[in-house]
Order: structure tokens, then sequence, then C-alpha cells
């Protein structure tokens, strides 16, 4: 994959820069763990610059997040009811259930989307259910270009900084990775046995 993404890098500079970061969005197996120390690494035995790269690649990551969100709106409230009726009662959900979920994304959607930003799978995901959920497109915009902004630019920096030795980084990613792909795991194995108890959504009250 790492000759791939320098073959893009090479043959359309900021260009392959700003598609390698949409396509990852979309595809988290192209993770930007990879893309954006070797960008870094790029910037300083190329002739591109780490403004410009770093700037390419939050405009990539906003485009992909931007096409994520518009799948998730062409999916309304009305249809999830509809699926939650047919197949909900495997899992212990209502509709009572979905309209909890959407309130709780309309309190707290503003920390989730800029956190998850920052968080490896989660961060290409999270703008499926904010389309889902009709959260609003300026905030929307400002907090992926936000989270992703400061994402892309501490990897960015930490590959201009090792250099030679960039891929240093990918041991502490993969170790930060393991760690968030654990938490996740967890949270969802627990939630899918409060709602088996029939505590499910009631963590809402």
């Amino acid at each position: 994959m790492e000759e791939w993404i320098i073959w893009m890098m090479e043959q359309f500079g900021y260009l392959g820069v700003y598609a390698l970061m949409a396509i990852e969005n979309l595809f988290p197996p192209i993770p930007s763990e990879v893309i954006l120390p070797l960008s870094g690494f790029m910037s300083v035995r190329t002739d591109l610059t780490v403004t410009a790269v770093v700037i390419y690649a939050t405009s990539g990551s906003l485009t992909g997040s931007l096409l994520l969100y518009g799948i998730g709106m062409s999916i309304s409230k009305h249809k999830l009811e509809e699926w939650v009726d047919r197949y909900g009662k495997y899992l212990r959900l209502t509709k009572k259930d979905v309209n909890k979920t959407f309130q709780w994304f309309e309190n707290y959607g503003y920390w989730a989307v800029f956190f998850c930003r920052m968080l490896p799978l989660v961060r290409s995901f999270i703008s499926f259910p904010a389309g889902m959920a009709r959260f609003s497109l300026i905030p929307f915009l400002f907090l992926t270009f936000s989270g992703s902004l400061i994402w892309n630019t501490a990897l960015i920096y930490t590959g201009v900084v090792l250099e030679d030795s960039w891929r240093d980084i990918m041991h502490y990613m993969k170790v930060y990775s393991i760690w968030t792909y654990g938490i996740i795991t967890a949270v969802a194995f627990l939630t899918i046995w409060w709602m088996r108890k029939g505590k499910g959504v009631r963590l809402w009250r």
C-alpha cells in the first residue's frame, strides 16, 4: 500500500494527497495513519510544501465526510423506524429508542463530530449518523474541518520531523488504534448486553 500511496503523490502531487484523504474517509482500510506521515515526509523530499499538503489533506477529508453525510441524509428517520419495526425486536429496539438516539445526537452531536475526527475508524463513519440525524450542515462542516485539521496537521508534521524514520510513528499509531478499537468493541458489547437486559437506551433517561 505504501508504494501505491507514494505513486499517487509522485504522479498527482497535491491532488494525489486530496484524493487519498477523500478515499480514506470512505474506505477506512486506506489509513490516514500511513497517508499523512508519508505526506509530511514527501514534503521534505519533494517540492510539495507542508502548508499546502495540510490544506489539500484537510480538503480531502472534508469531501469524503460530506459524501458520507449525504448518504446518511438520504436515509430518513421514517425509513429507520420502518426497519426497527421489522427487525428491531431482535435487538430489543423500538421507535422510542430511535427518537431518543436522534435526541442524543442533537444534544451531544457537536462533541461527537469534532472528537471522533481524531479517532481511527470512527473518524470515517461519524459523518453517516450525523447525516441521518439531520445534523446542521454548517456546524458539521466547521467541526469536521476543525477536527480533521488538528489530526492531519499533527500526523503530517510528525512525518516532517521524523523524515526517513517516519515509519516509526506506525508503531505508536497501531497501539493507539488497538486501544481505540478495544474501547469501541467493549462499548458495543456493553450496549448489546444492556439492550438484552431490557435497559438499552434507558441510559439516556
